[in-house]
């Protein structure tokens, strides 16, 4: 009985609007730090023997992300001092800036693999993409907010929403990126289907996605061979299925407890990108299914607590908050779901990474500017509604 009334009261905890006592979602603060470490963790094991054979350095990547994680951490913090009035107000700037960048990198971008989306800063590479996301975020939490009542009420109110989005996404596609091109899609959807666009518009978007989305993968041959190697594997395993059959190994081997911390076998240069795009497989096969479990829950609570933060934002009727917090998280999770079903052979293999583990800087510092928006938005909400208490008192 008493267990009983112990997982009521945590449960009432995490699920109460507004804790008392804090002034700021210490749960979320905590839920960041530790996917973070969790991150730098695995970036260092997973990198090892392509540092090695590189660089003669076993832990260049592991002090360059090390360096990220720090740059992480100001960032957030930095965030925390920047109302959320402001980005409202300067929601255009941002979007043109971010807009400025996804066109300059086309021009001064650093290639790899065929793709230029990196703009090289000396100890970053910047990617323009990633804040693409959270200034497409912030626009639509702005647009909807001031046209509310219009985006409820017209039929075809989602159209002016995709072209803003349709602008990123169309440069996107010229680096090339699919993957990032989706996730705009993705946030955009969601946030229309928040804000309570009429429903035929979504089946419309639905179908018209998947026209363009089949159309993207046909006309280009090596999206075609990656969404038919991701079908069947092993029917290619040393090209086209090269990467996901060793990201299924890594799973294999490691079953429910793992290998142990360092013990991969698929990260001595049969995986590629096992410190990045692939860096679950890694904690698969060194810490098992366990370990998957442990880090998909961290990041579901981070999720839950940014949902929550927005839906706390409009039962207090700030709805750029509201929209702007549910956007993140809307986005957070579509991220790490793809990146995680990606190397577990559900989806088509797409160069995004999993939120706040996989190594990249421009993610990991982006993601945590997001963490530290949505801690300023709490923050405020807890001050508005004390403000609120206080004059109920009186």
């Amino acid at each position: 009985m008493e267990l009983l009334q112990k997982l009521k009261k945590n449960y009432d905890e995490w699920t109460r609007i507004t804790p008392q006592g804090l002034l700021y979602d210490s749960a979320l603060f905590w839920l960041f730090v530790i996917l973070l470490l969790i991150g730098l963790i695995a970036v260092t094991s997973a990198s090892i023997p392509y540092s090695s054979r590189l660089f003669n350095d076993p832990f260049y990547f592991a002090k360059r992300d090390a360096l990220y994680v720090c740059l992480s951490l100001a960032t957030c913090y930095s965030m925390l001092y920047l109302p959320s009035e402001r980005l409202e107000r300067w929601h255009a700037k941002i979007f043109w800036v971010a807009v400025a960048l996804l066109v300059a990198v086309l021009f001064i971008g650093t290639s790899v693999n065929g793709a230029k989306r990196w703009i090289s800063l000396g100890i970053l590479n910047f990617q323009p993409a990633e804040f693409a996301k959270l200034a497409l975020t912030c626009f639509l939490a702005s647009y909807f907010t001031r046209r509310y009542d219009e985006v409820r009420g017209r039929k075809f109110s989602a159209v002016k929403p995709f072209i803003v989005m349709g602008v990123m996404g169309m440069f996107l596609l010229v680096q090339p990126d699919m993957g990032s091109t989706v996730v705009l899609f993705v946030i955009t959807f969601c946030m229309l289907f928040i804000v309570g666009a009429h429903f035929f518009q979504f089946v419309l978007l639905v179908a018209t996605g998947g026209v363009l989305g089949a159309w993207l993968i046909i006309s280009a041959s090596y999206r075609l061979k990656r969404f038919t190697g991701f079908l069947d594997p092993f029917k290619d395993p040393y090209g086209t299925g090269f990467q996901l059959t060793n990201s299924l190994m890594a799973f294999g081997r490691g079953e429910i407890t793992g290998e142990g911390l360092g013990n991969s076998i698929q990260k001595l240069d049969y995986l590629p990108e096992a410190h990045t795009d692939f860096i679950m497989a890694i904690i698969g096969e060194e810490f098992g299914l366990i370990g998957i479990i442990i880090v998909v829950t961290l990041l579901g609570l981070l999720i839950f607590r940014a949902l929550k933060i927005g839906k706390e934002s409009l039962i207090l009727e700030q709805r750029f908050r509201g929209f702007f917090a549910l956007g993140i998280g809307f986005w957070i999770f579509f991220q790490g779901f793809v990146n995680l079903g990606m190397a577990l052979g559900m989806l088509p293999t797409k160069g995004l990474t999993f939120p706040l583990v996989s190594y990249g800087g421009s993610s990991i510092i982006i993601m945590s500017a997001t963490i530290g928006i949505l801690l300023r938005i709490d923050h405020e909400n807890r001050l508005l509604r004390a403000g609120q208490a206080r004059l109920r008192d009186d």
